[in-house]
């Protein structure tokens, strides 16, 4: 059996709707599944780990990176960059692995149009009032951040049409195994199973 290139999958949300705790539990959940660890210039939260949650980057290194064309994607949200480095992502890929990213609309349209392969997931929540709740419950932002992210989730979420699959957490363990459902149906696809059982496919067709 031969080894196949890995799948890339984008998971993008408007901040507030789940995406990092559903990615958690997937990868869980499903086997082979790594996620990326983009880098920021956002400044780092009580209780994140620079290297697991972000890599955390002075706004000089970042740009160094850009210009250097080290980034698969990037992108500026609320005045913060962030950007995934390609060497990584290929490197995980090319060892048989499926890859995760999780980005934001930007960025996802750029992974996109570099690899066509890659199967694309919007996340959206139930209502705005849901969102709402969800943003003021965490206690990391104010007021006037929070009326800020709402703002911006709508604009966001209008991008939901260009992704391949849609997810609503509404149910957190319905919106998990939706996701694995998604996973398993991209390993299913035909380039992927023609590169994993290359041998069987010869030895059939001889």
């Amino acid at each position: 059996m031969s080894t196949a290139t890995g799948t890339l999958f984008t998971i993008s949300a408007p901040s507030g709707a789940g995406k990092t705790s559903l990615v958690e539990a997937l990868v869980a959940l499903v086997p082979g599944l790594a996620v990326s660890v983009s880098h920021t210039t956002r400044p780092q939260r009580r209780g994140e780990v620079d290297g697991v949650n972000y890599h955390f980057v002075e706004p000089a290194s970042f740009q160094t990176m850009l210009a250097e064309g080290a980034f698969l994607e990037h992108a500026e949200v609320f005045g913060n960059y962030y950007g995934t480095a390609q060497a990584r992502v290929q490197e995980r890929l090319a060892t048989g692995s499926d890859v995760i990213l999780e980005i934001d609309w930007q960025g996802a349209q750029q992974v996109k149009r570099l690899m066509p392969e890659t199967c694309s997931i919007f996340i959206l929540p139930p209502s705005r009032e849901t969102l709402h709740a969800r943003l003021t419950g965490r206690g990391q932002d104010d007021p006037e951040t929070i009326a800020r992210r709402m703002a911006q989730a709508v604009t966001e979420m209008s991008h939901y049409v260009e992704y391949d699959y849609l997810v609503f957490n509404d149910d957190f363990e319905r919106a998990r195994d939706d996701l694995a459902t998604i996973v398993h149906s991209c390993r299913l696809r035909t380039r992927a199973q023609g590169e994993r059982h290359a041998g069987i496919l010869q030895r059939l067709l001889a």
